[in-house]
């Protein structure tokens, strides 16, 4: 594969605040690229570089080879879908998805020819002579997406397109949305704060942190192998659990800070009475009648029907169960876990360890 784009030591200041440091990234061609990270990140200052909306500070970018430093957004050939659709309420759908061709010169028979081909693409074709204020919300998503393949961009550039929408018709557009970049062979990259998108729609995801990229690798990659704390706690759902802890004396095992009390072994020895914060998956914990690792005090249950959730007392350790459990609030049940799920971090530097 080649690179598509190539992001190299990009900075961007808004005044005094540094809100890109350094940002480094090589997107493939035909790669699913998800930006995720809580708001304040820098995920869609980036995205809107790549697209020319934001003028970088320092550093460089190309897209397909070509250097793009000082290049406008019309002259990038990227093409956006934003959160908010941003149809044209006076036109039709098929004059939404022509509008950028007209405006080039293309002409009208060659123009509906595309639209209808875009129409069949999107699930669309029905709907052409309709307006967006008939359509449904994923109906205009669909439009707004049409809009930007019709012009067969280099790359596309979502920023939460889904945001709008409720959660049933999330799940099937995020669907639509990884089917749509397979069949045309597309270059995308994805902003999302929503970690489920990101690790059920990416090839490849850049968890980014203040301005910087703090993680980049495959869903997978950083769900086993977080490099700190805090992506551990951003991506996986529920969100991992955190206990202080110290080494114990053999070196194999931490002794945990929760009221239940007890240890989890460690994936690999450490120096005895270290300070530690390990990190265990609720996906990961077991329930076992007895010789358990460690205990949890039940303080809440929540059942969904297909999982159960168990919290313990003091609020450290989330247990999530497929089958449902007899289990109260005060009740004590005996948890185990494997070494190699055990994550461990750094209390200071949040690093993983």
């Amino acid at each position: 594969m080649s690179a598509q784009i190539e992001l190299s030591n990009i900075d961007k200041h808004y005044g005094s605040f540094h809100a890109l440091k350094g940002v480094s990234l090589t997107i493939e061609k035909g790669s699913f690229v998800a930006l995720v990270g809580p708001s304040g990140c820098g995920k869609s200052t980036l995205l809107r570089s790549i697209a020319g909306l934001e003028s970088i500070t320092s550093g460089s970018m190309s897209i397909a080879g070509k250097p793009m430093t000082g290049v406008p957004p019309r002259k990038r050939d990227v093409a956006m879908v934003f959160q908010s659709y941003a149809l044209y309420p006076h036109m039709t759908v098929e004059q939404n998805l022509t509008y950028s061709l007209r405006l080039h010169g293309v002409g009208k028979v060659e123009a509906k020819l595309k639209a209808g081909e875009v129409a069949a693409t999107t699930g669309l074709t029905d709907l052409l002579k309709r307006y967006p204020r008939e359509l449904s919300g994923g109906q205009r998503q669909r439009v707004a997406m049409g809009r930007a393949i019709i012009r067969n961009p280099k790359a596309f550039l979502f920023d939460e397109p889904l945001s709008n929408l409720d959660a049933a018709l999330r799940v099937h557009m995020r669907k639509e949305i990884r089917a749509l970049h397979d069949r045309l062979g597309a270059t995308s990259v994805y902003v999302t704060h929503d970690q489920i998108e990101a690790m059920t729609m990416a090839d490849h995801v850049v968890v980014m942190r203040a301005g910087v990229v703090e993680q980049q690798g495959s869903p997978l990659e950083l769900y086993d192998r977080p490099v700190s704390r805090f992506v551990a706690g951003f991506i996986g759902s529920p969100a991992m659990n955190f206990v202080e802890a110290v080494v114990g004396a053999d070196g194999r095992s931490a002794v945990l800070d929760t009221s239940g009390g007890g240890t989890v072994p460690l994936p690999a020895p450490l120096e005895a009475g270290r300070a530690v914060v390990v990190g265990l998956r609720p996906e990961h914990l077991r329930a076992v009648p007895d010789n358990g690792q460690f205990t949890l005090i039940v303080g809440n249950v929540e059942s969904t029907g297909s999982t159960t959730f168990i919290t313990s007392d003091d609020e450290l350790v989330t247990l999530v169960q497929a089958e449902r459990t007899g289990l109260k609030p005060g009740h004590s049940v005996a948890l185990t876990i494997a070494p190699e799920h055990v994550h461990v971090f750094d209390p200071a530097t949040g690093l993983r360890i």
